[in-house]
């Protein structure tokens, strides 16, 4: 279905030339009570949308074209299992891996559920064990360090996980992520380990990921330079992974083996074993938290009404800007330091997701689709792009996370990163017209033609979007319900745009080229190439050769 054939898109279209170009000082001076009327909460979340470019008809309309495109029919097959990644015949189902409910799901005409229990158990049973000390090294030391071996959604969920509840961390306990092919990333990860106490989960769901395997038999090769044995790799490296074979010629015991399925996306995978890493980190007990609020957002997302539903109103509101108003980045912007990975980790999960040119039916989609991503924690971002999203030609609607209570209280540091997540987006909508600058410059002592040559430059236009999101404590069950809440977003707007989210086929031509390319570099074979590319390769020859 093209849903730029629907009636909702032409209302909005016609919106987007009315509406959409008014100023939000108008429309906060026009409706008083606009705060309440786009303010939402669910799962502990509390979504601002109010400084949103939206208006009461532009939200009947995308809910009107959430309703005439079938959103809430393709959540339903969603949920129920049947196969929307419909390039690859897969089902999408990562809200079973947080849920416990015995016949809600179907995968393959089965109900899931006990294989996902029984995985979930045995890393609980692996964890507790190595938490406890039950389960130490090959020489009896208590394996402390955990190294995570991945890429993609095997790295990046893990990691932004992890270092968001740094203050549920267990005492004693360290961790690492390597996912670069780099050999920097591996080795000066490796300085700060100790091989009688380091365990390595290498995760990989078919075990042949190049730039991951290559990194697990380096790390396997400097387990063994330490003087440990073959038989020792055992009680040191375990799989997050479903190719048993591989697995067992790595040196890995079938008990240490932790699938997944192919109904769970990479950039999806944190609530499945790869998630590992986290429990280890963090303990089973926080990991559960984390499932359960991300399910806490899963039930609302199926159950509340579409005007109340957070993350269908999240998506809808995106979707205005990106291609009703032609705005094509977003800005994430964390005033919390410890979601200092979630830009790069909701990279990721959109861009990958919804960056397509084609819809399902295969025809070229004819309007935009997914935005550029980016982002910063505050107050760091201001001090680098935010002049862009203030004064530049390019609008960047903004969303802004954060939690009203610190887990490090120092003096009124708190009160001064609020202060500031309040501030920017009030800055965003408001602006300085030349007047007000122009008077402003007068009042600090300017003259007549000081005032009038500095006032362009210190006026802001204003009427830029944001977002804000606020929570009353970054904890594992908010975090889980945060995450869930983009993933669900994302879901609506590729439902919208009528493109299938959860195949990737854009990561692969890159890496297939990448092949044959090596095998020129190892002098093993010649190639076919275009120029620049067969200069390139030349000249990283003789500039290898002559070190």
């Amino acid at each position: 279905m093209n849903p730029a054939e629907t009636k909702s898109w032409g209302v909005l279209s016609q919106l987007a030339e009315t509406d959409g170009k008014r100023h939000l000082r108008e429309l906060f001076a026009e409706e008083p009570g606009r705060f309440e009327r786009f303010s939402f909460e669910a799962a502990g979340l509390f979504l601002d949308a109010s400084k949103a470019q939206v208006t009461g008809p532009v939200m009947d309309a995308l809910l009107g074209l959430a309703e005439e495109v079938g959103v809430e029919k393709r959540r339903r097959r969603m949920f129920a299992g049947e196969p929307i990644n419909e390039t690859e015949g897969r089902s999408v189902l990562h809200m079973a891996l947080r849920d416990n409910r015995d016949g809600k799901y179907k995968a393959d005409g089965a109900d899931p559920m006990g294989d996902i229990e029984d995985v979930r158990q045995r890393m609980k049973a692996f964890c507790d064990a190595v938490l406890s000390g039950d389960r130490r090294g090959a020489t009896g030391k208590p394996l402390t360090t955990v190294v995570n071996i991945g890429i993609g959604g095997s790295d990046l969920g893990p990691v932004m996980v992890t270092e968001a509840l740094k203050p549920y961390w267990i005492e004693g306990r360290d961790v690492h992520f390597v996912s670069n092919v780099d050999g920097t990333h591996l080795v000066e990860t490796l300085r700060r380990c100790d091989p009688e106490t380091t365990l390595f989960t290498i995760a990989s769901k078919t075990f042949t990921t190049q730039e991951t395997m290559t990194n697990a038999h380096s790390a396997r090769e400097w387990f063994l330079a330490s003087g440990r044995s073959e038989a020792d790799v055992a009680s040191h490296f375990v799989a997050l992974s479903t190719n048993h074979e591989a697995t067992a010629a790595f040196g890995i015991e079938e008990e240490n083996v932790f699938g997944f399925w192919d109904w769970v996306g990479g950039r999806y995978s944190l609530w499945s074993a790869i998630g590992l890493p986290i429990a280890l980190t963090v303990g089973w007990e926080a990991f559960e938290d984390l499932l359960s609020g991300a399910h806490a957002m899963d039930r609302h997302f199926e159950e509340a009404p579409a005007d109340k539903n957070l993350p269908l109103l999240f998506g809808l509101i995106g979707l205005w800007h990106r291609t009703f108003l032609d705005m094509p980045a977003v800005a994430v912007l964390p005033y919390d330091q410890s979601l200092h990975r979630l830009p790069a980790y909701l990279q990721q999960a959109d861009m990958e997701s919804n960056g397509k040119s084609r819809r399902l039916d295969g025809l070229p989609a004819g309007y935009e689709t997914g935005p550029i991503v980016f982002g910063e924690p505050g107050t760091n971002g201001q001090h680098a792009f935010y002049q862009l999203i203030h004064q530049g030609t390019t609008v960047i609607p903004c969303e802004l996370i954060a939690p009203a209570v610190s887990h490090n209280p120092l003096g009124d540091h708190h009160e001064k990163l609020l202060a500031n997540f309040l501030a920017q987006p009030e800055a965003l909508m408001v602006g300085v017209t030349e007047d007000e600058a122009f008077t402003q410059l007068k009042e600090q002592g300017a003259s007549d033609e000081e005032a009038k040559r500095l006032a362009p430059h210190k006026a802001f236009p204003g009427g830029r979007p944001s977002l804000s999101v606020l929570m009353q404590k970054l904890t594992p069950e908010t975090l889980g319900a945060l995450i869930a809440l983009y993933e669900h977003k994302i879901f609506v707007q590729g439902a919208v745009w009528g493109v299938n989210s959860y195949d990737q086929f854009g990561v692969e031509l890159g890496k297939v080229l990448a092949k044959p390319i090596l095998a020129e570099l190892k002098n093993e074979a010649d190639g076919d190439h275009d120029a620049s590319t067969a200069g390139l390769i030349a000249r990283v020859r003789s500039l290898r050769s002559g070190v």
